[in-house]
């Protein structure tokens, strides 16, 4: 009877940890892989034009710098700029284009919320992107900076588009 027990209790044991590993292995992450192929995506991105050099970070869902990278010349003052860019479009998940609007508006009319400026960490113009997966789940963000703020917008969704098959 003892080893009926025992048998028992170690195949529930087993059932219980695979269940579990199933429930990890399914939760979309952002992992160093990704992010570096997206920075990848990116640098090709910045290669066919005359911008001038980017910092790249991009940061996982608790906005934890998970890759940073800062092209040869890219200004020194815009590292906290694209690390900013990046931890503001995880902290509010919109672009941060986006969140310009809310704080100082669009089209002529003032923005809604102008106190959104005052925050420290956040970055009220364009070239931070939420990155999301195919389902909507919000895995990480990307900071761009360096060029305009046009620019560096069209970098970070580039970057998003080359790994969307991977965002599933």
């Amino acid at each position: 009877m003892r080893f009926f027990t025992k048998l028992l209790t170690i195949a529930l044991g087993i059932i219980l940890i695979s269940k579990v590993a199933f429930a990890l292995e399914v939760k979309p992450l952002m992992d160093l892989d990704l992010a570096k192929k997206m920075a990848d995506a990116c640098e090709a991105k910045k290669a066919t034009t005359d911008w001038r050099p980017l910092n790249i970070a991009i940061v996982d869902s608790g906005s934890d710098l998970i890759l940073f990278r800062r092209q040869d010349g890219a200004f020194l003052g815009s590292i906290d700029i694209a690390l900013n860019k990046a931890k503001s479009a995880i902290m509010i998940p919109y672009p941060t284009r986006v969140i310009g609007e809310l704080a100082y508006g669009k089209d002529g009319d003032p923005g809604r919320l102008p106190g959104i400026s005052t925050v420290d960490f956040l970055v009220p113009f364009p070239g931070g992107m939420p990155i999301r997966t195919e389902s909507g789940h919000l895995i990480g963000a990307i900071g761009i900076s360096g060029a305009t703020g046009d620019q560096d917008e069209e970098c970070a969704i580039a970057a998003i588009e080359a790994v969307k098959d991977l965002l599933k």
